[in-house]
């Protein structure tokens, strides 16, 4: 009984020992490494601009608005009346094409066809999606998208390479 006793009292002891914490074995990265990420994207979120502001300034015949999401736009078509523009959850019909900034056509609207964009619940071109919500049926509009509101640093893994901006002639054609 003794002994059971010494071991319960042996294993209680060593049990309660403070233990110490073990170093990782992979040190948290640097912040310089974020750092200078950070500064990379600052620096062709510029250039991008740049080249954006020049393509606005040489158009002489279109109005260009700056909007809050990061993207430019212009009218093609306005209509004045007072309707509806698409929502969360509509389905807004369009056609559209792609081009780049000098103009050349990468997607046309024959290639992309008519589309049902269901509005903020399916994944599209991150300007346009933005852009839908500020159009009425009969709208034409071209919007003018850096290459973070269009597909990033990733292209389109076709014939959109990354970190380009786009041009984007948008119809909107119902809203349903």
């Amino acid at each position: 009984m003794k002994i059971k006793m010494l071991l319960f009292c042996g294993i209680i002891l060593v049990g309660c020992s403070k233990s110490t914490p073990r170093k990782p074995i992979n040190p948290k990265p640097s912040t310089t490494i974020f750092q200078k990420a950070i500064e990379e994207s600052k620096q062709l979120n510029k250039v991008e601009e740049e080249k954006i502001e020049q393509l606005i300034e040489k158009d002489s015949i279109n109005k260009y608005t700056n909007s809050l999401n990061g993207f430019w736009y212009t009218y093609i078509t306005k209509i004045e009346a007072n309707t509806a523009t698409p929502k969360a959850g509509d389905i807004a019909v369009i056609a559209y094409d792609i081009r780049d900034l000098n103009d050349s056509i990468i997607y046309s609207k024959e290639e992309l066809g008519i589309k049902n964009y269901s509005v903020d619940k399916e994944d599209f071109i991150s300007g346009i999606q933005k852009g839908i919500k500020l159009m009425k049926i009969g709208e034409t509009i071209t919007f003018v998208l850096p290459s973070y509101n269009a597909f990033g640093i990733s292209g389109d893994g076709n014939k959109i390479g990354i970190n380009k901006s786009i041009k984007s002639t948008v119809t909107l054609l119902d809203i349903k």
